[in-house]
């Protein structure tokens, strides 16, 4: 074969349309037409949907927009005694918010602190130890967590073995009237700090402490790496926060003294000291407890999936059982665990959303609230899915770091 016929044929081969090819024999025009296509549909279907949205909106003379945030609230927020009903609805809703954010921080807390224990007692050679986180799991992870949480507001608090917030157990400190502690079914009082002289200075000191703590750490760190010695960053760390942090408290007098928990003369709320709810108190240990049954199973199947072998070698070097897990089993056991936690922290915060069923004033009791006092229903709904949305992806987000910051570096 010629030189010339061996190009013409290499060319026919790249060239596909010498060979007769065109745009429609072609699969990944179909795949492409299929997507477009697809893309056309789901549009037109939002289209249609908010135009029937708009138009019933228009016939029940309903606002489409959000002006509704600017109007008073009209209503009062329970447990939240300082909160007047004429300020605007977009403050009720930051106040929801915030209920929100401290239920599930407590929640994750709680549940993360509670499933570690229970998931390490499913293993532990004592029979009765293991036979009742057995018991635990198997029983709160099989009931819905509405249900736990109504269990805890009634059976616990409301019909429970607290008195009534009038007649409420109150626990004296030795040799003073003071209360350190309130007891009742509806509220519970603790002491806490009020705010007398100094504060913003206080608190900008408090942040350069933080900082320079901060880089005590990191110093720490880097001497370790570079020296060999033990880095003792937490000790390092937290011992200078505290000294500095005492000092700029004495230097500045004193910017905050001790509340202790009382009532009014009417008994009927908590003059001073820091006060929690029963519903929030129930949602709080509902969803934790719940939750904890979960995590509990998730920290036994990585602490299985540890080779048997990392545990005898700990045992090898008499190593006890607290040290065994403390730096062998659960640093190994956690690099596992985060991906499979995420998931239980974000359930744990959307399950905040039950509070509605005892009245405790989050963002989705609150919303509904709302929306029985006059405000529209498809923007109020949209703005707490954005809030609950947002909750999730900081959760994710920081989740996300500490799963980085555990990851074994490559060599």
């Amino acid at each position: 074969m010629s030189t010339t016929s061996r190009d013409d044929l290499r060319s026919s081969n790249l060239n596909p349309s010498s060979q007769g090819f065109t745009l429609w024999s072609d699969a990944r025009t179909y795949r492409v037409a299929g997507q477009v296509i697809g893309v056309a549909l789901v549009i037109l279907l939002i289209w249609r949907l908010t135009n029937n949205l708009f138009s019933n909106l228009d016939r029940l003379n309903i606002s489409r927009n959000f002006d509704f945030l600017t109007q008073p609230t009209n209503f009062a927020i329970a447990e939240n005694w300082g909160f007047d009903t004429s300020l605007p609805r977009w403050r009720m809703l930051l106040i929801g918010l915030q209920n929100t954010i401290l239920a599930a921080g407590g929640g994750i807390v709680l549940a993360t602190i509670l499933g570690t224990i229970v998931g390490i007692a499913r293993l532990s050679s004592n029979w009765l130890v293991s036979k009742i986180s057995t018991f635990y799991v198997e029983t709160l992870r099989n009931i819905p967590p509405l249900v736990v949480i109504i269990f805890f507001s009634i059976a616990v608090f409301s019909s429970g073995p607290f008195p009534v917030f009038r007649e409420a157990t109150e626990l004296k400190l030795p040799f003073s009237d003071s209360n350190w502690l309130i007891l009742s079914n509806s509220r519970i009082g603790f002491p806490s700090f009020s705010a007398e002289r100094n504060i913003s200075a206080f608190w900008l000191l408090f942040a350069m402490t933080f900082l320079f703590a901060a880089c005590m750490w990191a110093w720490r760190t880097v001497k370790s790496s570079k020296t060999g010695v033990p880095h003792r960053r937490v000790q390092w760390s937290l011992g200078v926060f505290v000294v500095l942090l005492v000092l700029w408290f004495f230097l500045l007098n004193g910017p905050y003294d001790w509340s202790w928990p009382s009532r009014t003369e009417n008994g009927r709320r908590l003059a001073s000291g820091f006060g929690t709810s029963a519903a929030y108190l129930s949602v709080t240990l509902a969803i934790a407890i719940y939750t904890a049954s979960h995590i509990a199973e998730i920290v036994r199947g990585a602490i299985l999936a540890i080779h048997k072998g990392q545990g005898e070698a700990a045992t090898s070097l008499s190593l006890s059982s607290y040290q065994r897990y403390r730096f062998v089993i659960l640093p190994q056991a956690f690099r596992r665990i985060i991906p499979n936690l995420i998931n239980q922290y974000l359930n744990l915060t959307k399950n905040t959303s039950l509070a509605v069923a005892v009245g405790y004033a989050e963002l989705a009791s609150l919303t509904q609230t709302s929306i029985g006092n006059g405000a529209p229903a498809p923007q109020s709904i949209l703005l707490m899915m954005c809030g609950y949305l947002g909750l999730s992806l900081i959760v994710s987000l920081i989740a996300n770091v500490v799963n980085r910051s555990l990851r074994l570096k490559d060599r």
